[in-house]
């Protein structure tokens, strides 16, 4: 039965999320499904089944991809009827969807192991080499510039000012990315994400020397 319901959810996940052009296709949503089951594993913790369908399900909901975030939450809710869940089963899958995103360093206290390591499976994937390549694909479709040196790196933010404030890619590493490795909850995503946060350092620090026709 909870073969069947992953193989329905994947199904589901492919078709919203396939032809995603910032970062947020279904490839993302694999790594991060693979990230969760490898540090469930490794961390002996938390139900792999709740973990893997709310890594699944995890963008489904997202404001970014929806027209907003009431149509994503029904867009949820209008799949998990389609599944035969408990009730309990649900609210924690959606309770964790609810409460992982970063949305501009707004701490939301996690209320599960399972909530723990979803987060940080998708925040692993925001970090390193393929997070740097989705914050440029994210940049170039949300109309971002890749940098400015003239606008300053906001520190404190509103989720909105989060979401519509004008940044550039580069800012973004130092706005979101760069803090990521040491929001992680679990011991096995802080030992994965070592090597990612040093390939970000060392890409930025390149950057800014070719920037400045140094290389």
């Amino acid at each position: 039965m909870k073969k069947h319901i992953i193989e329905q959810t994947e199904v589901f996940v492919r078709n919203e999320l396939g032809e995603d052009a910032t970062g947020h296709d279904w490839f993302h949503v694999d790594r991060v499904r693979r990230n969760a089951l490898h540090i469930c594993k490794e961390e002996k913790a938390g139900d792999p089944f709740i973990i893997e369908m709310a890594a699944l399900l995890h963008d489904i909901s997202d404001e970014k991809l929806n027209e907003s975030s009431e149509k994503g939450e029904e867009k949820l809710e209008n799949f998990l009827r389609t599944i035969p869940l408990t009730d309990e089963d649900k609210k924690h899958i959606k309770q964790i969807i609810a409460t992982i995103s970063f949305k501009g360093g707004q701490n939301t206290i996690l209320l599960t192991i399972e909530a723990e390591i979803v987060q940080d499976a998708d925040r692993l994937d925001a970090i390193g080499a393929i997070g740097i390549a989705r914050a440029f694909a994210y940049g170039g479709k949300k109309g971002q510039s890749i940098y400015d040196p003239s606008i300053a790196v906001r520190q404190e933010m509103t989720v909105e000012e989060y979401r519509k404030g004008k940044s550039t890619s580069i800012h973004h590493f130092y706005e979101k990315l760069l803090k990521l490795k040491d929001l992680l909850n679990t011991e096995t995503a802080q030992k994965m994400a070592e090597n990612r946060q040093q390939m970000m350092v060392t890409f930025l620090e390149q950057f800014y020397q070719e920037w400045d026709g140094q290389v």
